[in-house]
This record gives C-alpha cells, structure tokens and sequence, in this order.
C-alpha cells in the first residue's frame, strides 16, 4: 500500500481489454500500486472475476430528464465490453474498486434479479411503466451467454406483459427474439443496437469485447425481420474521433431495418477523463490534442459538464455541428423520430390472465 497519488501505473496494452491501468478510487484514501521493477508481468493481465451481488431490490429509478425512461434493471455490474469511455466506470468505486481494470473484470451479478423482479411486479405498488433494460451496463455482455440473467428478467417481463426497451453494443440480443417478438405484438418491446464506429479497428481497441459493426448491424436486420421496433444509437459521438461517421452509420442502420435513431456526445465523469486520454495517448496520439480540445469547447472549457440537458448533447460550435449533420442524415436516410410510445394496455398480474376467461 502506498498514498494515493494521482499518477497510476502504466501497462502495456492488454488484449481484450479497454483500460490498461486501475486508477486510484477517489474515495479511499490510500491505493494500491505495484512496483514495476519487480512485478510479474503475467499477474498483471487480469482476467474476469464473478461475484454475487445480494440487492434486495432490482428496479431502478430516475428523476433525469435527459433519459427517455423513468425505471430499469441491470443484472449486472461493472462490463466485460470494456469500452473505455463508459460513463457508468465510476459506478464501481461505491464499491471500493477501480473506474479502470476493475470495472471491465470484476463484475457483479444479481442472480436474485428475475425472482426480485417478479416479486416487484407482482405489488400493487408498482405502477405499469416501460422498464428499461441497461442504462448501466450492458445486459448482453459476455457473461450473459452463459448466465442467461437478462433473458430470464425478460421471460418475467413477458410473463406480465410489461413494456421493455433494450439498449446493447452485442449481437446476443437476437437470442432472445421469441420473447421480444411476443411482447412487440403488444406494442411492448423495442430495441436500440448503439453503434460507435463501422471501423472494425478501432472498435477493437475503442470497445473490445463488443460485437463488431457488422454483427451489429446483422443485429437490426435479425430483430427488424421478426417484426420488433428496432433503432440505432450513435453513441457515444467523439468529436474528432468518429463525428464524420454519422452520416455513414444512420444509411447502413436504416437499410439493416432500424426505424428511429438517437446519439449522444462523449460524457467522461471523474475517472473516465485520465482513462480516456491514456487510451488516445496509446492509439490516436496523433489526434489526441485536437480530439481532446473539442471536448473541452463542447463542455464550457471542462472535460465534463454534469448539467441536466446539455451533458447529453454539448454546447458551443462543434455541439451544434453534430447536431445538424445528426438531423440532416436522418432525413436523408429516412430515419424520421424516437423510439416508438410503449403500451401498458396489455399489463397483467399473476391469476389475472385466469381471470379474463370467466
């Protein structure tokens, strides 16, 4: 152990993997920081770590009025994907981890989540609503293949009849076609495929465990074909960075099958910013002061802006730029509004559906 210093340890890239350090967490005092001179490279290369996460409840709600949703679910915490501009890294340091390595293989799992689920649907407290299924982390990471949370959240769903939105950067969703295929005859599923770049490159290194571009967009067309509302995100746009793929990305979503489409701008909260810029200091150190500059321009001078409203889409020239390249590919490519109203006119509680035969 040593005092927290503000300079972390550098390592070299690891494959598969989006942040090659762990920062010191901003809450604990002191941190931990081996010795290069005399650790063992091999212990260094950190692999994925489960553990159980005991919540007592599953359905999150927020009051920001920069999301399109009042309630969610995350089976998980922490992201095997290890994009390295997620915002939700510093989540991880309320548990006294790392917004860096830590938050990519030491992940959190509810296995409680479908029954807690149930049960919450189940009380006449809960008001039908649209829940929507990320916002945190996303729900089709790696681990869900094997651990099935997500799919076992939607049969519940499903079960209730209510409404869900799915946000995710993995081909894995089209798994769970029957379920949302039930619910969307309803009008009470939609899903949106977040798509960064269609550079398969820089996917590798910007979000490695991530379904690439192409598996993505196969994604829209598999979820389109079987009659689900289905959108893209361009998410997040990084001025400099992949802001002139707009326009490229909107055309190869909409001729996929997506009908509506969103984006947001780069947000790096605490951590995310020094993570941020090692990661272009290793694979665009060419780009890095331009990219970095229109950031700051993009947010009052800062990294970040928390401020409800423009933290999402910026503020200045270059916000107003994408914004306009944004609006003018969409009608161009025929994407016209946001994702589709959701119902909660098909909603129904555990023995109601017996009851409707008599």
């Amino acid at each position: 152990m040593t005092s927290k210093d503000p300079k972390t340890q550098r390592l070299p890239n690891i494959r598969g993997r989006g942040a090659s350090q762990n920062p010191a967490n901003r809450f604990e005092p002191i941190a931990y920081v081996p010795d290069p001179e005399v650790a063992d490279f091999n212990e260094a290369i950190p692999k994925t770590q489960v553990f159980k996460d005991s919540s007592r409840t599953v359905i999150a709600f927020n009051e920001s009025p920069d999301v399109g949703f009042d309630a969610s679910i995350n089976p998980y915490r922490g992201c095997e994907h290890g994009c390295i501009y997620c915002y939700a890294r510093p989540t991880h340091e309320y548990l006294g981890l790392s917004a860096g390595l830590d938050f990519e293989t030491k992940i959190l799992v509810k296995p409680n989540a479908p029954a807690l689920l149930r049960a919450e649907l189940s009380s006449r407290k809960w008001k039908p609503q649209t829940i929507a299924i990320s916002g945190v982390t996303d729900p089709y990471q790696p681990l869900e293949r094997t651990l099935r949370l997500t799919r076992s959240c939607l049969e519940v769903l499903a079960e209730f009849r209510n409404p869900v939105v799915i946000v995710t950067k993995n081909f894995l969703v089209t798994r769970d076609t029957d379920i949302l295929t039930d619910l969307a005859q309803r009008e009470a599923a939609a899903v949106c495929l977040s798509i960064t770049t269609l550079d398969e490159d820089l996917t590798g290194s910007l979000e490695p465990r991530t379904s690439r571009p192409e598996r993505r967009l196969a994604a829209i067309a598999a979820l389109s074909k079987a009659g689900i509302p289905v959108g893209v995100m361009v998410a997040p746009v990084i001025p400099g960075l992949n802001d002139h793929e707009i326009p490229k990305i909107l055309r190869a979503a909409h001729e996929a099958g997506a009908t509506f489409a969103g984006y947001i701008v780069l947000r790096l909260p605490h951590g995310v910013s020094e993570l941020f810029e090692d990661w272009l200091s290793r694979h665009r150190p060419d780009r890095k002061n331009r990219i970095l500059n229109r950031i700051r321009a993009m947010r009052g001078g800062k990294m970040y802006d928390s401020q409800f409203k423009s933290r999402m889409r910026g503020e200045g020239v270059f916000a107003e730029q994408v914004a306009r390249l944004f609006s003018v590919a969409c009608a161009k490519t025929g994407i016209v509004g946001r994702s589709p109203r959701l119902s909660i006119a098909s909603f129904r509680r555990a023995g109601e559906a017996q009851l409707t035969l008599f």
